[in-house]
């Protein structure tokens, strides 16, 4: 094992600005493997069958990466301590969108990182993913010894809470690993109980089919009735899982400005972001997550909540 790069790593890591690091043996995800298989066949994915067309992948990186041997998983904390109103005339965009993209900063930092390892070992090999390949992000973290996968599916930390993005480096080389960390969710299910639409089958079990946050920005069909009148004002993505986690009350402000919100997402009138053109879309929205949903499922998103608050008149 390469001891000396595996501290460099680590330490230029957090040089770099990223809240927590580990490192992990790359092999094939057995239990893990089986569980996403289970969880495939229910359809618990809906319509998100990108996850279904590369789960050989997500299971067994080796398969796309043969001469892999370590697994280098990053965190960044994106906590901002931003009120959202329960205000019925204002929608609420999930605190990790607020900013600018995620994609953006994290994978500059990660590339940062990769050139770094680089120069230390410059004939190695290596893939970076910041949420965008077929690569069980929360699995390798939790592996990693970043933190646990909570009841919510998301993974938590003690220091950070769970506000947190992800980021892996796979690189043919071996390096020393970290161990796994222990579960701490314990007897709690705030999680599970305060899901608006009921989306927790179970605990660790999510029905993307019911969850506000696929509805909102993967979902392309119409919203079910039944269900938008449960977003409890939310038009894009959900933090309802992560606000009454109670791990959450130890989270910090986060050292990446990019991630501040812009004030014009601060608590947003309905009525006018109904109003925007899709050029004033696009303008507002420029570098920003919320560019996934399209003009048209932002729309759409807005008009369902609009609808659920005049069925309530």
């Amino acid at each position: 094992m390469n001891s000396g790069l595996t501290h460099f790593i680590k330490s230029k890591a957090k040089e770099i600005g990223f809240s927590k690091v580990g490192i992990v043996r790359i092999e094939p995800l057995e239990i893990e493997g089986k569980r996403l298989l289970e969880w495939l066949e229910r359809g618990y994915h809906a319509d998100m069958e990108w996850m279904n067309r590369n789960k050989e992948i997500r299971i067994n990186p080796l398969a796309n990466f043969p001469t892999a041997k370590s697994i280098v998983c990053v965190a960044l904390d994106y906590f901002t301590p931003v009120e959202q109103t329960d205000d019925s005339n204002c929608a609420k965009i999930s605190r990790y969108a607020l900013g600018e993209d995620y994609h953006i900063i994290v994978m500059e930092k990660l590339q940062t990182l990769f050139d770094e390892i680089k120069k230390l070992a410059p004939s190695c090999q290596g893939k970076l993913y910041v949420d965008t390949g077929a690569v069980m992000e929360k699995v390798w973290a939790a592996r990693a010894g970043l933190g646990w996968i909570g009841k919510n599916t998301n993974l938590i930390s003690k220091d950070f809470g769970s506000w947190l993005f992800l980021g892996e480096i796979i690189l043919d080389i071996e390096l020393e690993c970290d161990v796994p960390m222990k579960n701490y969710c314990g007897k709690c299910r705030a999680c599970i109980e305060a899901c608006p639409t009921g989306a927790f089958v179970d605990e660790y079990v999510l029905d993307a089919n019911r969850c506000i946050s696929y509805l909102t920005i993967e979902h392309r069909g119409e919203i079910p009735e039944e269900l938008g009148a449960k977003f409890q004002q939310w038009i894009f993505g959900c933090d309802v899982c992560q606000n009454v986690c109670p791990w959450n009350r130890f989270a910090r402000p986060t050292q990446e400005r990019g991630f501040y919100p812009r004030n014009q997402l601060i608590n947003p009138k309905i009525t006018e972001l109904l109003s925007l053109s899709e050029k004033d879309f696009s303008s507002l929205f420029k570098n920003s997550p919320v560019k996934r949903a399209k003009f048209q499922g932002f729309r759409r998103n807005l008009e369902a909540i609009q609808n659920s608050k005049s069925n309530k008149t």
